[in-house]
Order: C-alpha cells, then sequence, then structure tokens
C-alpha cells in the first residue's frame, strides 16, 4: 500500500509517497480502508522530530481517519461488517491507504457528512471533550475560557461548553478567527495581539475569574492564567505552543486562588479508555454533526446540531 514517509525530522518538503507492507488485522481489529485523514498538530510535530508516537503506535503519520471496513480480524464479534463506513481515532497510521484499529475504537460517521468532515471530527472532538468532562469537570453555570478559539479543539469545546449548560469565552489573534468562534457560540471573544485578554476576562466576568480554562499554549500565559482564574478553578494544560519554561511565583499565585493545574493529553491514553471516551460522549451529549461548515447552535433544541471545518483538501495520489 502507499502512505505519507519520511526519512528525518524537517519540512513538508520531506514527504514523500513510499509503498510500505499492508497491514493485517489483529485480534479484534479491523482493517479499515483510508478514505480521508487529517492534519493535527501533533503530525506536523512528528515530522519535524519533536514528538515520537507513544510505544507500539505507527510510525506513520495521521492521528484520526475515516474510511470503510476492509477486513475483520479474528475475534471482532462487534456490529462492524465488511464495507461499513466509519470514523476513528488512531495513535498513528491514518496518512495511508489501511490502517488497523481495533473494533470497539470505530464510531459510524453520521448521516449528511463526507468522508473528509468525518476524518476531521475525531481528534479535536475527543480531545474537547475529554478535556472539559474527564479532566475539567465542567458543570451547567460555568464559565470556561478557551484558547486557540477557531483551532479544531477550540472550536469543538465552544460548542461542547454550550451543551454543557457553560459559557465559552475564547481568546484569539485576528478577528476573523474571533468572529467563527461568536458564530459557533462564544460569549465574548479577545484578541491576544491588541489587548490583555486576563483583564478582558475578569471583566467580562464581573471580576469573579473563569471556572476552567483549556490551554495550549503554557509558559507565556501562565500568569494571565491565574490573574483571571477563579477561585476554586481548574487550569487544564494540553499544549506548549508558548513554550514549558516559566519564570516567576507560579505556585504562590496558584495557592493563593485555591487553583487545580491539571495536565492532559489524548494521544499516549491507553486502548482501554479511549472507547470509553468516545462511547460517553456520542451517548451523553448526543451530538449530531451537519455539512453545514459555518455552523450554529441552537439552544432551543435538545440536540444540537454540529459543525467540524475542512480548511483545505489534498489528494493523496497528487503528492508523491
Amino acid at each position: 500500500m502507499i502512505a505519507v514517509h519520511f526519512d528525518k525530522p524537517g519540512g513538508p518538503e520531506n514527504l514523500y509517497l513510499k509503498e510500505v507492507a499492508k497491514p493485517s488485522p489483529g485480534e479484534g481489529e479491523v482493517l479499515l480502508k483510508v478514505a480521508a485523514s487529517a492534519l493535527n498538530r501533533a503530525d506536523l510535530l512528528q515530522r519535524q522530530g519533536q514528538y515520537a508516537p507513544p510505544p507500539g503506535a505507527s510510525n506513520i503519520l495521521g492521528l484520526e481517519a475515516s474510511g470503510h471496513v476492509a477486513e475483520l480480524g479474528a475475534g471482532c464479534q462487534g456490529p462492524w461488517r465488511v464495507g461499513d463506513p466509519a470514523m476513528v481515532l488512531l495513535s498513528g497510521g491514518g496518512q495511508a491507504q489501511y490502517v488497523t484499529v481495533p473494533a470497539e475504537l470505530l464510531m459510524p460517521i453520521p448521516a449528511g457528512l463526507t468522508m473528509c468532515q468525518a476524518a476531521a471530527i475525531p481528534e479535536a472532538w475527543l480531545t474537547a471533550f475529554q478535556l472539559l468532562h474527564l479532566v475539567g469537570n465542567v458543570q451547567a453555570g460555568d464559565s470556561v475560557l478557551i484558547h486557540a478559539g477557531a483551532s479544531g479543539v477550540g472550536t469543538a469545546a465552544i460548542q461542547l461548553a454550550r451543551m454543557a449548560g457553560a459559557t465559552p469565552l475564547v481568546t484569539a489573534g485576528s478577528q476573523e478567527k474571533l468572529q467563527i468562534a461568536e458564530k459557533l457560540g462564544a460569549a465574548a471573544g479577545f484578541n491576544y495581539k491588541e489587548e490583555d485578554f486576563s483583564e478582558a476576562t475578569l471583566k467580562f466576568t464581573k471580576g469573579a475569574g473563569v471556572n476552567l480554562i483549556l490551554d495550549c499554549i503554557g509558559g507565556s500565559y501562565w500568569e494571565k492564567n491565574v490573574n483571571c482564574l477563579a477561585l476554586d478553578g481548574h487550569w487544564v494544560l494540553y499544549g506548549l505552543l508558548g513554550g514549558a519554561v516559566i519564570s516567576g511565583p507560579l505556585f504562590s499565585k496558584l495557592l493563593f486562588k485555591r487553583g487545580s493545574l491539571i495536565t492532559s493529553l489524548l494521544r499516549p491514553r491507553d486502548k482501554k479508555q479511549e472507547p470509553r471516551l468516545s462511547s460517553r460522549m456520542s451517548r451523553e451529549e448526543r451530538i449530531q454533526f451537519n455539512s453545514d461548515v459555518r455552523g450554529s447552535v441552537d439552544d432551543s433544541t435538545s440536540t444540537r446540531s454540529k459543525s467540524d471545518f475542512v480548511y483545505k483538501k489534498f489528494a493523496l495520489q497528487n503528492h508523491s
């Protein structure tokens, strides 16, 4: 089969298509014929040599994919049959013609979505759900500050926060991105290039601060995060785009707020946790996606329509 490959870390010019062995499904696994795979920041970091795959994961890029079941491994007792369409969260291997995956990780593709749209769902939406519910313990009435509000995780988190009865606030670096976030349900957005998001957050919350922060920035935001965190608030760190080094009295400021700093990554999670995560998200949130990438959040319905964003599409055969 054909897969995206690179021989040494570097830029996208190092990528090429390579003939590799087609995997065979093991016990309880299925072979998925890939129709589309999405590109995530973790893929970029892996290509640059900054993020090694977890033990046992494929070295091929691609953390999510959509396609059709091509073969069932021994012991597959679930509902899946050859030919069924599915989308899946992966620890690697999605940017290839075929990938093997435990059958229990497959998710049905919502009606009305294309394969490209479905491939953009698992990583962002499961990450956002995990951060909000499993780690951040979001509650109805909470205020949530979401950094990188127009990112994949950010756009999913806005909508999931609304579904949980929370009030999402976002940061982004342009007015266009803030408008995207507000269309999806953000109550307010702050351009971190033009204003102090911490002071703006405190003003919006009338000095109370936010109950939960979803932070993919890290080092450069630590002081502002603590400043606008509410008493007994939760600060969930899941990325280090702003660096890993801090300088200053983080612990004393966090202690004064009685705040909790929690870290989380989705990719290294145990395979036993991933099916429970996807099942819980689907069951509790009753998520329905639609093909309108502009999206909306309709508070008048108990089951809300959700949107995914496909920024650009590349045909695998055209990039050799």
